[in-house]
């Protein structure tokens, strides 16, 4: 069972979007070391009706990606698998090369502007703005996005810093590190890098907040499960990296830095091929996971622009003859720069 399937049999709550499904994985990781309040939403259909079935929602979700493994120790230092060295002659490791030696682009902030399907078939379009210095501000139309510039509504959380800061370290410094960091961005409940002892409370902690989010919610607490390792371990490593990756990558899309450094970490990711499409006319690379790193039950292919990386697509398969199977969806991207001064005026 993967999270969205878990999230549906909570009463009350909608079936998210492919985005959302990244988006809640990667929030939602963040419950383990952050308030359930900066679960992240969109503000209009993809929202939760109550409190307390944001809470579930969390949990179910922790749940899926923390609890719902099992297996015995976890290695003493960061595994392999946390700290593998990028491919290469990897096309997305050239890409991003390429990315990063390109000119620099006029504007003082990425704007993402994001489209999926509303539970009525209507197109929802969402806006999100990375500055440069760091803010985030968000919207459901330019006119809600202009409101939350003006405002100074900086949605940044400490997860969105480090997801950023992560890409930010692929793209100028030590990818090893960089990975490492992004995966454990919204806590090491896998104890990478922990001592067996430390790793065991680290475990126990994170598994102890899960349960408490639970009963707070007055939902039955799932079952305590043994620290992951072997091939369990790996994925769940490949499933917070492919997440927390992909994640800064739809928000800072059009930040070099940012855009350069997601594309070199899933270069890292034995769990993804890279194929070649068309798209409008346009040359572009498909980015193919395997179900392991979505929790068995779908698999994700993320298109992007292959002379730029910019996002084009993110779209959920349901893997084949999967118990509890994802159903498809879409999200298409279009990613530019632009001013905070022009965002509050409007002009996008």
């Amino acid at each position: 069972m993967d999270e969205m399937d878990l999230m549906k049999k909570l009463s009350d709550v909608p079936s998210p979007s492919p985005e959302a499904y990244d988006r809640a994985r990667t929030a939602l990781q963040s419950a383990m070391t952050e308030p359930v309040a900066t679960v992240v939403r969109p503000k209009r259909w993809f929202s939760w009706p109550r409190a307390s079935i944001a809470a579930v929602g969390a949990a179910a979700v922790a749940a899926a990606v923390v609890m719902g493994t099992t297996g015995g120790s976890v290695p003493a230092v960061p595994s392999p698998q946390a700290a593998a060295p990028p491919v290469v002659d990897s096309p997305l490791v050239k890409l991003a090369s390429e990315v990063k030696a390109g000119a620099a682009l006029p504007g003082d902030s990425s704007l993402v502007i994001g489209t999926k399907t509303a539970p009525d078939g209507s197109p929802y379009v969402y806006y999100t703005v990375y500055s440069d210095t760091g803010q985030i501000f968000k919207g459901d139309s330019p006119k809600t996005l202009a409101t939350s510039v003006i405002k100074n509504d900086d949605q940044v959380r400490p997860f969105d810093a480090k997801v950023m800061a992560a890409a930010r370290q692929a793209a100028t410094g030590d990818v090893e590190k960089a990975r490492v960091a992004m995966v454990t961005a919204a806590g090491n409940a896998l104890g990478l890098g922990l001592s067996p002892a430390e790793a065991d409370k680290a475990w126990a902690d994170a598994q102890a907040d899960v349960a408490e989010t639970f009963r707070k919610a007055g939902k039955p607490v799932p079952a305590p499960k043994p620290r992951p390792t072997g091939k369990e371990l790996e994925s769940l490593i490949g499933n917070h990296l492919w997440s927390n990756t992909t994640y800064a990558l739809f928000i800072g899309a059009a930040n070099t830095e940012i855009r350069a450094g997601v594309l070199k970490l899933l270069a890292t990711l034995k769990e993804v091929t890279v194929g070649e499409t068309d798209v409008d006319g346009q040359r572009a690379l498909t980015i193919n996971t395997s179900p392991d790193i979505l929790g068995g039950d779908a698999s994700a292919v993320l298109t992007i622009n292959a002379d730029n990386g910019l996002p084009i697509r993110d779209e959920v398969f349901p893997a084949k003859n999967s118990p509890q199977p994802s159903k498809y969806a879409v999200v298409t991207y279009k990613s530019s720069r632009v001013t905070l001064a022009d965002v509050s005026a409007g002009k996008i």
